[in-house]
């Protein structure tokens, strides 16, 4: 059982699941656009053997909806800040997918003490030269909101998985069905993750670490193949028939790679 818990930083509400027992804490960090609560199906099959934090991250979910901090920095200390309230007894494994795993890699180098282990689904270091951030800030504009009822949110998002996530999620008001999430925050958010890509930060990383792909993913095979080269400790995992959201396409094969990875010496 899942239940929703919050902590205060620097004026930010920060809500999280909070779900199972015991000393090995596992924090799970959606991506852009998501909440906490599309990483609940992953919480769930792990609860029966660890503690499992699924954070809707600052701008999204039911944290702070217009945070005016949207730095990678600011993202970050988030994370710290959930992290030292739940696990005073050590370091977490920190789980994240696209841009909550850039958010997870940036934690593992900056704060290595609070770190045991480090997932990274289909997530690699940011940059970017193209103008993808203003590109999603403006599909994510693009929806007609307020959605009149389920149905009229389904015939706009479709029936893939990821849309099903955003189904579920959305916050029903008096005027009707809202995502959980302001297109102007997400735009910055990712422009933030794009602006540079964190080479120094990914080679700082000493724990233990596990990269997954989805098998039709968006990661670029140079951005793949440099991150190995770089760090050949590294696991690495392509999920098969999977795409960005393989932690909803494929969420056996993805809990079975958690596991194996967990359980690792």
């Amino acid at each position: 059982m899942l239940t929703r818990r919050q902590v205060r930083r620097d004026g930010v509400t920060l809500s999280y699941l909070d779900g199972g027992t015991g000393d090995d804490v596992i924090v799970l960090l959606h991506g852009l656009a998501g909440s906490g609560q599309e990483m609940a199906p992953t919480a769930e099959a792990l609860i029966p053997d660890y503690r499992v934090i699924a954070m809707d991250q600052r701008g999204h979910g039911h944290s702070t909806r217009r945070p005016t901090d949207l730095s990678r920095r600011a993202y970050v200390e988030d994370v710290v800040a959930v992290v030292e309230k739940v696990s005073s007894d050590g370091p977490v494994t920190i789980v994240g997918q696209s841009m909550g795993g850039h958010t997870a890699m940036l934690f593992a180098a900056w704060h290595a003490d609070l770190v045991h282990r480090l997932v990274l689904l289909e997530a690699g270091v940011g940059g970017g030269e193209d103008d993808y951030p203003a590109r999603l800030g403006d599909w994510f504009a693009s929806w007609p909101v307020p959605f009149a009822d389920l149905e009229s949110a389904t015939d706009f998002l479709g029936s893939t998985p990821i849309a099903q996530a955003w189904l579920r999620d959305l916050d029903r008001r008096t005027d009707g069905l809202w995502p959980r999430f302001e297109p102007e925050v997400m735009r910055a958010t990712i422009a933030a993750v794009a602006d540079s890509a964190r080479w120094d930060e990914w080679q700082r990383i000493k724990v233990p670490t596990l990269l997954v792909q989805g098998e039709n993913g968006t990661m670029a095979a140079t951005e793949v193949q440099r991150m190995l080269s770089l760090r050949p400790d590294v696991s690495h995992v392509v999920i098969p028939d999977a795409g960005h959201d393989a932690h909803l396409e494929q969420p056996a094969a993805w809990v079975h790679a958690l596991r194996t990875f967990q359980a690792m010496a």
